[in-house]
């Protein structure tokens, strides 16, 4: 059967024609740079046919006469399989194969043609790396052809959901004390007024909160003006309740329309002097500007990766929270696993269930990710209808999970065996726990970059001629993103050197193709270790509260001190765990951290 994704491309073509656009680039995100955008936006992937998970990856590129539709390597079999018959091919942005995709529009587009984006869904970076490469050619760029509104009569609206305040009970601080340090950093770097577009900074900025607006993620569609004289909030007003007004007007933060944003920006004066994020802020917004753009590093993101006490001490409730959830979790798996009933997609239903069951728990973290044997070898694995698979037999059962708990957000990733182990699946788990150990040990001087760090986790697979292609760690928010930067822990050259407060994961792994899966995910906040001589020198502590499986290590590799690690995390694990649980569930608890020795 013909899909109708050829009616749709047909209608785009036609559209194209209308407004003198010979080549359309659709992004997968919206006018924030949203990692997961809402429904609203992801018309690239109602267009294409092509589903990512977070539905931000996949960039379509459209001509007269082809479609193509870039997604990197996490998701290469599943573009290949879901654009059949869509007219839209794959093309890979990462790997030997690779295609640049602004290479490709340029040397497929003729001197004097028009390359049409909506201008609302690019960001200014991008954008203007585009303009430079088609200028230089010959060729235009049109940042206003927003295609949806004329191919998209069924389109989602935009989310309506109710905001609510973030407890600062909580969060451990105001909105006034946010506000003040923002604009300590906007004068800091020579402007005088700042607009924010990220969601997650608005929500920090301003303690509120929603459930629906974003998968996974309690942040809602908005905009933020902030300077000494004026604050802005620019949002549906049919998202506010009473509470949140009062909130709003304690805090002398006037209220707008969502769609006035454009407006408001082009009638600020010259003088002003508006710092912007050239990789959050769209080039739609940008071009509407009537004052002086200042483009500046991501102010908001660097205040908010820095966790204070309040945040850590609530962080930690939220841990033990999910420690019980996840106890419960692996209870059942062990108890149904031998019935052969259990699926990847079953699973994912009951740990989501068992989260939710905690009324601060408000969403999942991201989509759990539950990988038997050779799925779990696929790193960002997505089980389906389609794919799922009954765990049965014997194998490894990766799971990687979280939740977003009003006390904080968590995000863990288990290995287990079922069915027994073998020896080479022994080794290897025991390679990447090395790894992670060598990490969560780490005592590092002030000024230290995560990509310093990374090869402590790598070091032991790289001996043995393996390795893992993902990044060792990733910053996490505090009730608002999974993923957060600025800091992070990977090959990659990152400036941002990791201080007290922030937290990260630690998430080494090893993939065999069609074998399994390991990854061994715990979350640290790094912390001062030391003064001395030499300054200031830092260290980990561990918040994630779950035991690894112990029949997955061998010893034998192991060093005392490693073995002293993973002994010392389970006895804090059960400590802190074990009070919280029924007897049956505390006796099992202190089965899984009893210590493990040659």
């Amino acid at each position: 059967m013909e899909k109708k994704n050829l009616t749709y491309l047909a209608n785009l073509r036609e559209a194209m024609k209308k407004h003198n656009i010979d080549v359309c680039i659709i992004t997968g995100t919206d006018p924030h740079q949203s990692e997961i955008p809402p429904h609203h936006w992801r018309g690239r992937e109602w267009l294409t046919g092509f589903e990512s998970s977070n539905g931000t990856n996949g960039t379509a590129v459209i001509t007269a006469d082809d479609a193509l539709c870039w997604t990197d390597s996490r998701y290469f079999l599943q573009a290949e399989d879901q654009l059949q018959g869509t007219g839209f091919r794959m093309m890979k942005e990462d790997g030997p194969e690779a295609v640049d995709l602004v290479d490709w529009v340029t040397e497929h587009t003729q001197k004097g043609q028009t390359v049409g984006i909506d201008g609302m869904t690019f960001s200014i970076s991008f954008a203007q790396r585009l303009q430079q490469e088609l200028n230089d050619n010959g060729i235009n760029l049109n940042t206003d052809f927003p295609q949806f509104d004329y191919i998209y009569p069924d389109r989602p609206e935009r989310p309506k959901n109710k905001l609510f305040i973030h407890d600062e009970k909580i969060v451990g601080e105001t909105v006034d004390h946010k506000v003040t340090r923002i604009l300590e950093c906007v004068k800091s770097e020579l402007a005088n007024a700042t607009l924010l577009s990220a969601l997650d900074d608005i929500a920090w900025a301003t303690n509120l909160r929603t459930a629906g607006d974003i998968t996974y993620s309690p942040i809602f569609v908005s905009y933020l003006y902030l300077s000494p004289e004026k604050r802005v909030l620019f949002v549906d007003a049919d998202k506010l309740t009473a509470e949140v007004e009062a909130h709003l007007r304690k805090y002398n933060i006037e209220v707008l329309p969502y769609d006035d944003v454009l407006k408001f920006v082009a009638a600020l004066p010259k003088e002003t002097r508006l710092l912007i994020d050239p990789e959050k802020t769209s080039r739609g917004l940008y071009d509407h500007l009537g004052c002086t753009p200042v483009f500046g590093g991501s102010t908001v993101a660097k205040l908010k990766s820095i966790k204070n006490q309040t945040m850590l001490a609530n962080l930690a409730i939220a841990m033990e929270k999910d420690g019980v959830a996840l106890t419960r979790f692996f209870m059942m798996i062990e108890k149904e696993y031998p019935g052969g009933k259990l699926t990847e997609v079953e699973l994912g239903k009951r740990l989501r269930a068992l989260r939710l069951a905690d009324d601060s728990c408000v969403d999942e973290s991201f989509a759990a990710i539950v990988g038997w044997n050779g799925h779990g070898a696929i790193v960002h694995y997505e089980a389906t209808p389609e794919t799922d698979v009954p765990i049965t037999g014997q194998g490894l059962l990766l799971v990687d999970s979280g939740g977003q708990y009003t006390f904080g957000t968590t995000d863990i990733t288990r290995t287990i065996a079922l069915g027994g182990a073998t020896p080479e699946q022994r080794h290897d788990f025991t390679l990447v726990m090395k790894g992670h150990i060598a990490l969560a040990r780490a005592i590092f001087p002030e000024g230290t970059t995560g990509h310093q760090l990374d090869v402590l986790a790598r070091q032991f697979l790289w001996a043995e001629g393996k390795a893992y292609y993902h990044g060792t760690g990733h910053g996490v928010g505090f009730f608002i993103n999974c993923h957060e930067g600025p800091q992070n822990i990977r090959l990659n050259i990152n400036p941002t050197p990791l201080q007290p407060g922030m937290i990260t994961s630690n998430e080494p792994g090893l993939y065999l193709t069609d074998k399994y899966g390991i990854r061994c995910e715990n979350l640290i906040v790094t912390e001062q270790h030391a003064t001395t001589e030499f300054g200031n020198f830092y260290d980990f502590k561990v918040m994630t509260l779950f035991p690894f499986d112990r029949t997955l290590f061998d010893t034998s590799i192991m060093t005392d001190e490693e073995i002293k690690w993973v002994n010392d995390y389970h006895a804090m694990v059960a400590q802190r765990l074990c009070p919280l649980l029924t007897a049956d569930e505390a006796a099992w608890m202190t089965a899984k951290c009893a210590p493990i020795s040659r």
